[in-house]
């Protein structure tokens, strides 16, 4: 009996299937276990080898936690709202919700291929109208809340509607408040609601009709298409996010998160203890003259310093450093900043345009990450320090954002290297405060320098300036204590269709909220859209929908994969978004497992949107996620092939040189406007490193010449002249099937090859070798390898232990089929333990021996550890292990076998369920108990100890651990070697080291 494994998956799928058997209850004994993926994208593209590869490794724990007696819950679902299924109906002449349906279907085939143990009874979709009425149900408790800044939680915004009647604030009193119109009172609520509206500075990219994220923006143009992107002051939804920084910060330590990750959050929230002083502005340049002054009667020149213009507005600038106020030689401006075009003087102001034109093409990650490059623009203007009165020049310059602090900075370049960059790079002399810790060549940051060229700091140890220099700024009254936050509050709309409508009307400007049961608010059907009128979503191009003065944009993509957990708990739930006795079972995600790119974005909306459930008692919890587990990525190899781009050229026109009529006659054009589709020319990679080296021999540039006269022959036909040729090379990305070890199958290039034509033109010397590089895999580098052909090749089981084969599931690895089939052996030999091709069945129920006992038991010892830390690589090694010994032992015995199947269950569930049910067992492997560890199996009785005569190894001998040294002297001496090397004699003395050696001395 061989083993059939598409035979046997297929079959065992289908049972699993019909009998539900991953269906999973809300009311169970069992302990609970919560294992969740980042449910996908369902993309065009359909799943690559790479995206499974944090499925398996969630599914074997799954399923290990299901053999350990958890009522496990591991569900999947689909993220299927955004930009990206928008703009992938756009190119395919489609409308997003029948490719999202056609997407999600295919995903669903080839996930269920694979094996997975999803409870499908429990999907979710972020676009099913089922789905986002419960998104918009939480956008109205954000949008009806508020943050207690005393008791560091959200509330009602009832609750302060009922302060501010009785009470007021410190902006008004309770009769003015009572006194306010709607919109009056709408905007001061608005300044304090969760989810509010407001003008800012977005990524607004025409060519998508939308505002982007910015983790979508790339180089200054959209990571989707490549399209430009520039800043756009817009009416944008926002969150207040930045209210929980604190909390986010806070709770980072009660979570089981990599070091690495958590570095990554407290960065973006960035917080900051330090000062904001404000800084007197003087716009323009200062000089001395003399005026005439009338003082009593008399008249009389008198010496002064006039100013331009002093604004009455100072420039705050928040700093953590208040111990360098005396360093500082110039002030940077955010170019958004609101006084940038106040302080602009005239002289400046087409400097400044410019420059302001350039950082609108820039993302926020750009313009913080590209630390090398120094770029900014003066603005004429200068601060006054409060202390000396020293003038400060004040710049613009992208790497300050308006968003972090206020805007502005004092730059210190004795101090910080990218001011002293800055500084060097504009000319701007440097101010040294800190004595020899400043050489001059470079900024040091030190906190342990004794300040000078500081006046009343002077002779003091800089870290404890910082808070005399705070005490001196506050009693003089330029600036207070303050903590800062580099996080923003988060953006939270699109002007795209395919999203969450808004349940907001706009009655005469005012947002009003919709009430909760007029939900769903339902995306209309249209069967075209395109952006609105000024910047706003297509829904503005619907006229029913404009007529009832609905909110224009849509939620962004991760509105409904913020609390998308929640609804796995109770899915069908028409009353609420999740009963509360139903979270309180499952609570919080055991283990979270999803790539590191949602590293940020994500995972701190949804901390956040958790939180403020909580706090409105909605929740038992507040952090959504216990562990998290970040799956490195399965990279491929992209390969590059170099097309000689050689450009048609006429000399001189039809002066002559080209017989014009001929030229007529043969091909119906005027040879000025003769563009010829030319024959491609592929040039291997030596070829093109020569041509980049400048390093052509002559034989190589015959080589090309002869191409292109080869290339051109049938385009000189019958014409009198010459053509010239501009020539340069292309890098274009290659299919990976016409690629072997970066040469190129020739023969299969011009048959399949997307870039072939009929007459195509290869130049290279022994073979054609192209580039290849180690990358991300996908669609876009046409390395994409899709799981179902690999499952239908080797099997589900074989394809899942292959992936865990590859490496740490933390780390990056590039795919490789090579080892594929050494781990399809593996599961053979398997099979060959119970089966034999030709006599069948060949297990047996006999009594194993302690040898036998002692290969399982140290199997069971190592998996179980493996499986628990998530190093799966090492527990397929153990399993290969393990069945190499049992096979060299012979051991076909039930006993022995059927915990082996156990064991392997979450790793290669079909071939383990199969061979279970042919062992007679009753039930499924699924639910049998997972095998417990019997030590006493393990414990070592006898040793193998070296043997030698006079200090040289003869032999081994393996002895009883609880021997005497006058019994191992007895078995020694009864040695044949031993014997041989005596040759009847005695020895002198026998030394034994109890669990090391034994040395016989002749």
């Amino acid at each position: 009996m061989e083993y059939d494994f598409r035979k046997i998956e297929s079959e065992w799928q289908k049972k699993w299937k019909e009998s539900k058997a991953y269906k999973v209850s809300n009311d169970s004994p069992r302990p609970k276990c919560y294992v969740l993926d980042m449910f996908p994208y369902p993309s065009g593209a359909g799943l690559h080898v790479g995206h499974p590869l944090g499925y398996i490794a969630s599914d074997i724990y799954s399923r290990y936690k299901r053999l350990k007696g958890f009522n496990v819950l591991h569900p999947m679902g689909f993220d299927s709202f955004g930009l990206p299924a928008e703009q992938y109906a756009i190119e395919t002449g489609q409308h997003p919700a029948d490719t999202t349906e056609k997407n999600i279907a295919t995903f669903k085939s080839q996930l269920d291929k694979i094996g997975f143990c999803y409870d499908w009874d429990r999907e979710v979709c972020t676009s099913d109208e089922s789905y986002y009425k419960w998104t918009q149900w939480i956008f109205l408790q954000l949008f009806n809340s508020y943050f207690c800044n005393t008791q560091q939680k959200a509330r009602p915004i009832a609750d302060l509607i009922k302060k501010y009647e009785g009470q007021g604030s410190k902006h008004f009193t309770a009769a003015e408040w009572n006194s306010f119109n709607e919109k009056e009172k709408t905007e001061w609520l608005m300044k304090r609601r969760l989810a509010f509206i407001a003008w800012g500075e977005v990524n607004w990219c025409e060519a998508l009709g939308t505002v982007l994220a910015n983790d979508e923006v790339v180089n200054g143009v959209s990571e989707r298409g490549g399209h430009p992107v520039v800043k756009k002051k817009m009416r944008q939804w926002y969150l207040r996010i930045t209210a929980y920084a604190d909390r986010l910060l806070q709770s980072l330590e009660t979570v089981n998160f990599s070091d690495a990750m958590k570095e990554m959050q407290k960065n973006w929230i960035g917080k900051s203890e330090g000062a904001e002083v404000d800084f007197e502005i003087q716009v323009g340049d200062s000089s001395d003259k003399r005026v005439v002054t009338q003082l009593t009667g008399d008249i009389e020149l008198v010496d002064v310093t006039i100013m331009d213009t002093h604004l009455d507005i100072p420039l705050k600038v928040y700093t953590t450093r208040p111990d360098t106020i005396f360093g500082v030689d110039f002030m940077v401006v955010a170019p958004e900043h609101e006084l940038v075009s106040q302080i602009t003087t005239p002289d400046q102001k087409s400097a400044i345009d410019e420059y302001l034109t350039y950082v609108k093409s820039r993302s926020d990650r750009e313009r913080m990450s590209e630390v090398k490059q120094v770029t900014g623009c003066f603005t004429g203007a200068y601060a006054i320090n409060p202390f000396n009165k020293k003038q400060i020049p004040i710049y613009i310059a992208e790497y300050v954002l308006a968003g972090y602090g206020t805007g502005a900075i004092m730059a210190v370049p004795c101090g910080d290297q990218r001011d002293f960059d800055f500084a060097k790079h504009f000319n701007i002399p440097v101010t040294n405060i800190i004595g020899s810790y400043y050489d001059g060549s470079a900024a040091n940051p030190t906190k342990e320098a004794i300040l000078e060229n500081s006046d009343f700091l002077n002779g003091v140890l800089m870290k404890d300036a910082i808070g005399i220099a705070l005490d001196k700024i506050e009693a003089l009254g330029i600036g207070k204590r303050k903590v800062n936050f580099r996080m923003r509050d988060a953006g939270f709309s699109r002007q795209r269709y395919w999203g969450e409508p808004f349940p907001i009307k706009w009655i005469d400007g005012v947002p009003v909220a919709m009430s909760e049961n007029e939900l769903p608010v339902k995306l209309p059907h249209v069967e075209k859209y395109g952006p609105g009128p000024e910047g706003e979503g297509p829904l503005a191009n619907i006229p029913e929908w404009a007529a009832a003065q609905m909110e224009t944009s849509t939620m962004p993509g991760y509105a409904g994969s913020s609390w998308y957990f929640l609804r796995y708990m109770d899915p069908h739930n028409n009353s609420t978004f999740c009963d509360r006795k139903v979270s309180d079972y499952w609570n919080q995600v055991d283990v979270y497992i999803g790539g590191t790119e949602h590293a940020v974005g994500h995972l701190l909306y949804s901390r956040m949107w958790t939180k403020v459930l909580f706090d409105l008692g909605l929740i038992g919890f507040d952090e959504p996620f216990k562990k998290l587990v970040n799956q490195g990525m399965i990279g491929a190899h992209i390969n590059y092939i170099n097309r000689l781009d050689y450009n048609y050229k006429i000399g001189d026109g039809a002066s002559g040189i080209v017989n014009v009529e001929k030229f007529i006659e043969n091909y119906g054009i005027h040879p000025d406007q003769y563009k010829p589709e030319l024959p491609q020319i592929f040039i291997s990679k030596e070829l093109s490193d020569k041509i980049v080296d400048e390093n052509l021999s002559k034989a190589d540039e015959q080589k090309l010449t002869d191409a292109i006269k080869i290339a051109t022959t049938d385009y000189m036909k019958g014409v009198a002249g010459k053509i010239e040729f501009d020539e340069g090379w292309k890098p274009l990305v290659l299919e990976s099937f016409v690629v072997n070890d970066s040469v190129l199958d020739i023969d299969t290039f011009k048959q399949k090859s997307r870039l072939a034509n009929s007459k195509s033109i290869f130049v290279y010397d022994d073979k054609f070798y192209c580039h290849s590089e180690l990358g991300k895999m996908g669609k876009r580098y046409h390395n994409a390898v899709n799981p179902d052909e690999l499952c239908e090749k080797y099997g589900a089981d074989t394809f899942r232990m292959y992936e865990m084969f590859l490496g740490p599931v933390e780390q990056s690895k590039p795919w490789d089929t090579k080892g594929i089939e050494g781990v399809h052996r593996f599961l053979k030999k398997l099979w060959r333990l119970f089966n034999d091709e030709l006599k069948g069945k060949i297990w047996k129920d006999d009594k194993a021996t302690d040898a036998e006992m002692k290969i399982l038991q140290q199997a069971i010892k190592k998996i179980e550890h493996n499986t628990e830390t998530f190093s799966f690589n090492t527990a397929v090694s153990s399993f290969m292990v393990c069945v190499n010994e049992l096979s060299d032992a012979k051991c076909h015995k039930k006993e022995v076998l059927e915990k082996v199947l156990i064991l392997l269950t979450p790793y290669a569930p079909h071939i383990a369920a199969e061979l279970w049910s042919q062992l007679g067992n009753e039930g499924s492997v699924l639910d049998a108990s997972y095998p417990m560890l019997e030590e006493k199996y393990l414990v070592e009785t006898s040793k193998e100890y070296p043997v030698s005569i006079n200090g040289k190894l003869r032999t081994t001998i393996a002895l009883s651990l609880d021997l005497d040294p006058k019994q191992v002297e007895e078995l020694v001496l009864q040695n044949d070697i031993v014997q041989k090397w005596l040759e009847g004699n005695a020895p002198k003395k026998i030394i034994f080291v109890k669990g090391k050696m034994v040395n016989v001395v002749i």
